[in-house]
Formats: C-alpha cells, structure tokens, sequence
C-alpha cells in the first residue's frame, strides 16, 4: 500500500530535520499536529539540495544537482518518488498548491552555488530570494491552507523573515564559507579586512528584516504562530549574541547556542508568547 510508503517517506523528512537542525525542530513541535508533516517534508527536500552544495565534495556536484532537480520535477508530475524525501515533498506541493516557480527559484540559487565565488549586490539578492524567501514563501503555503487573500497578505513578511534567517547563517557561517568554500556572500565586503563598519551595516540590514518579520508572525494563524515566532526568538537571540562579539571573532569561530540553551530559550519564547508580549 502507498499508504505505507508515505509514512516512510515522511519518516525520512522528519529524521533528516531532527539530524540537521536542532532549532527548527523545536520549532515544528510548536506547530499544530497537522502542519508539522507538511513542513518536515519541505525542510528534507530543501536540506538534501543544500547538501550537494555544501557537503559532497570529491563528487560531480554540478551532475547530482541536475539529476536532483530532474528527479524533483519528475515526482512533481507522476505523484510519486522513490527516494522518500521527494515523494514527502511533491505531496505536500500538491496538498497545498505550491507554485513551481518557488521551487524552481530555490533550486536555481542552489545552483549559484557551484558557480559563484564572490556575490555582486543583484547576484546576493537573487541568492536571498531563492534559499531563503522562497523557502519562507512555501512553509506559508501550509500555514494559509489555501487563503489566497492571507497569503498575499502575508508573503512579504515570510519573505522578510527567510531573509533574516538567512543573513544570520552568513554571518554565523562566515569562517566556513569563506575558508572551507571559499564563498563571500555578503557584497562589498572583503573578510580579509571586515571591519566593525561592514559587521554594523550587514546588522542593521538584519534588524530591519526581523522588526518587519514580527509584524507578520502576529499574523498568522494560531496553528503555526507558536512555532515561527519560536524559530525567529532562537534566531533573534542568536543574531543578539553574534552582535555583541568583535568582527574578528566571527572570523575565526562559528558561533553557536549550546542546546541546554536552546531548551531555555523554548521556555522563554513560551512564556513570552502565552502573554502576549512578543
């Protein structure tokens, strides 16, 4: 039976997040129980994409993305995939009517990856809009079930809040990429001399993102609010902390929120939100 099968695959999208992100499955667990498959299922497809950019390396990465982008589009149109995360994944677009075009511009910046080294202004823009606005825009999907008018309402707050996600993982990940991939994302910026100016001006960019963000967690429906505004607490917290260190520490360390922490912050985001102080 199918039936089987989905629960597998679903099985696969849920271990993959739990393995990956501590923080963002907090987060689902804070979502109603029926847009929490829906959502491991995007967070499996989005991270093995990731994956082949990141992490394959010795591999033909421009072969396997290709063949991974091939095999998306393929399951988007039989209904079905072998490999589990796919098949998770083209229910849920089915499910929730997710435009092609998100899922195209996601994979299209994966893409960037494996070309660029250094980012122009438009070319860390059009990176921003597929890893991480879109990304934000497809979750939106499952969190409006279908209300078109809520979710043109709320697309440019889901986008704002991808994007701050975003830039805080650039920053948090800046020794890496830079040392391990040789990537600078941030443009205009040179690592080798990143000043206090540079870090301050990426800052304020990221705070402008997640004060509009906020406005738009307020606005969701009470199914998925709990667990946004848990994600953006962790990641509000996380941004504070990298703030607060000199752009040299960055430079040489990958800043982290231990997990004994990430519970704490849990509770606190709970409290905040069941008093409506967020």
């Amino acid at each position: 039976m199918k039936y089987l099968f989905d629960r597998v695959s679903i099985a696969c999208s849920k271990h993959t997040t739990k393995t990956y992100s501590t923080s963002f499955s907090l987060g689902i667990l804070f979502l109603a129980r029926h847009i929490r498959n829906p959502i491991y299922a995007i967070y499996g497809f989005v991270r093995f994409a990731d994956e082949i950019v990141d992490s394959f390396h010795g591999y033909n990465k421009k072969e396997l993305l290709a063949a991974f982008r091939n095999d998306t589009n393929t399951a988007l149109r039989d209904g079905i995939s072998l490999n589990p995360i796919l098949n998770a994944f083209q229910a849920v677009v089915h499910r929730y009517g997710i435009h092609q075009k998100w899922i195209d511009t996601f994979l299209d910046s994966m893409e960037m990856d494996l070309y660029y080294q250094t980012y122009t202004e438009d070319s860390y823009q059009k990176y921003i809009l597929g890893s991480a606005e879109a990304v934000g825009l497809m979750c939106l999907y499952v969190f409006t079930n279908g209300d078109t008018r809520s979710y043109e309402r709320l697309s440019p707050y889901a986008m704002r809040l991808g994007a701050a996600f975003q830039k805080v993982n650039f920053l948090r990940d800046v020794q890496a990429d830079n040392l391990e991939l040789g990537r600078t994302y941030f443009p205009s910026v040179n690592l080798r001399n990143f000043s206090k100016a540079d870090k301050e001006k990426i800052e304020r960019e990221i705070e402008e993102d997640f004060l509009e963000a906020l406005k738009g967690i307020k606005m969701l429906p009470a199914s998925s609010k709990k667990g946004v505004y848990l994600a953006y607490y962790y990641y509000w917290v996380l941004f504070k902390k990298i703030k607060r260190l000199p752009a040299e520490k960055i430079l040489h360390e990958r800043i982290r929120i231990p997990n004994y922490q990430k519970l704490v912050l849990m509770l606190k985001s709970n409290v905040k939100y069941q008093l409506n102080i967020f």
